[in-house]
């Protein structure tokens, strides 16, 4: 697929007569880029567990992202960037959004799960007089703002947030009361650029991280898009650094079968080869803690020229999509140095130089997630007007049996205004 800057606009102009068409089209074209052990995953989880394309693809990213750490990164245009990204897949109810996830992360939940163990055995055998043991983990599913910051200090390279929804971490950002909404938004933020995090604490140690790396993963249903962009999350930048995946392909062939074994062992194979660079790093006794990635002449000026594309580009753009696209400026480094991940995995030959080839997989990457966030853009402000009202929250948590003090984190409403509606409805 020809990713100029002419053909470029040509399908922003089309993309108000055929979003579908044009969404499976550039996701397909991305596809035939990756390599086979990564596009054979995507093409046999689609038939086997109808798994659609798009959400295993952002699924895979986030896993190779939140493997890769701090551990690679490149210089390019006076900048040095890292790889990690947050993902947000939308979709509705039986959408398939958690398998996709699951299959991506299986091997990281994996080592999570024999790091936990070592864990265990490190504590019972850890005398009062040695240092308290650190756990190593790659992703957490369930954990405060707090506990973040503490699992990112014991694991200074990444931190992957892994959440099967993120309706509940969108509610506290918008929640003017939530004191952990604003820790949240302002981590991710932060680390987004992989900025310092100093904790202090009055009563436990306060500890500093000199560089931060979180990845974000989760899904959304559509009824809560138009909290995304409310409420400072749309100001602060929060959303502009969201990678969405709307729903595009579907599959509703039932077929008996199972994905091939050996592609799953391939996949799991790559993200181990990373891990083990990241690992060998990380011990005290090394003294190489990351690798610089070079790119190729004819790669750093593809960058170049793309950027420069982008910049010429948002003057025509609108307002809220210029800001996305200053973003994207950024995010070509990123996903230009996961896409050399992903294409040196396989083989662990990350001595290699990152390729156009490289870029032009990122390129098409970028181009695909704009045009998500201009459809996600679209749904949101046709169902402004439909955001669900204090009452239609109270009715929804009296049906699912929640509480008035649930309903008064969701909306931010005062108790006081909770409890007076609540009889009411």
């Amino acid at each position: 697929m020809d990713y100029s800057k002419q053909s470029l606009g040509a399908n922003l102009r089309l993309l108000t007569l055929n979003d579908q068409t044009i969404l499976e089209n550039s996701l397909n074209a991305i596809i035939d880029l990756l390599p086979k052990e990564y596009s054979n995953l995507i093409n046999e989880a689609f038939v086997y567990k109808r798994i659609p394309k798009e959400y295993l693809l952002s699924a895979i990213l986030f896993a190779v992202s939140s493997c890769t750490g701090l551990t690679f990164y490149l210089k390019a245009l006076g900048y040095k960037n890292y790889a990690n990204c947050y993902f947000t897949i939308i979709g509705s109810r039986g959408d398939t959004k958690t398998e996709a996830k699951n299959i991506a992360t299986r091997p990281l939940i994996e080592r999570d799960d024999i790091d936990y163990e070592d864990y265990l055995e490190k504590v019972k055998h850890c005398s009062e007089e040695e240092s308290p043991a650190k756990r190593k983990q790659i992703l957490i599913q369930n954990a405060t703002i707090e506990a973040t910051y503490q699992v990112h200090a014991n694991n200074p390279n990444s931190v992957g947030i892994f959440m099967d929804e993120i309706h509940t971490l969108i509610e506290k950002m918008t929640n003017s009361n939530s004191r952990d909404g604003a820790a949240w938004r302002s981590f991710f933020l932060e680390s987004y650029t992989n900025g310092h995090i100093d904790v202090a604490r009055k009563t436990t140690d306060s500890f500093r991280i000199k560089e931060t790396y979180a990845t974000l993963m989760g899904g959304l249903q559509h009824e809560f898009i138009p909290l995304l962009f409310s409420k400072g999350n749309l100001e602060s930048g929060f959303v502009d650094r969201l990678f969405f995946t709307s729903k595009i392909t579907s599959n509703k062939l039932l077929v008996r079968g199972e994905i091939d074994p050996k592609i799953l062992s391939n996949y799991s194979q790559g993200l181990e080869n990373i891990l083990s660079y990241k690992r060998q790093s990380e011990l005290q006794e090394e003294s190489k803690k990351q690798f610089q990635i070079f790119l190729t002449s004819e790669a750093e000026n593809r960058i170049f020229n793309y950027t420069q594309e982008l910049i010429d580009r948002q003057q025509d753009a609108p307002a809220i999509v210029k800001e996305y696209m200053a973003k994207m400026q950024i995010s070509i480094h990123k996903l230009s140095l996961l896409m050399f991940m992903v294409r040196n995995a396989i083989q662990s030959t990350f001595k290699s130089n990152l390729t156009i080839g490289d870029v032009n997989c990122a390129i098409a990457l970028n181009e695909f997630y704009l045009l998500n966030f201009q459809i996600i853009l679209k749904s949101s402000k046709q169902h402004k007007e439909i955001l669900p009202t204090v009452e239609g929250v109270i009715e929804m948590a009296k049906k699912n049996g929640a509480s008035q003090k649930s309903v008064a984190e969701i909306t931010g409403a005062h108790k006081g205004t909770i409890s007076k509606k609540w009889n009411k409805v």
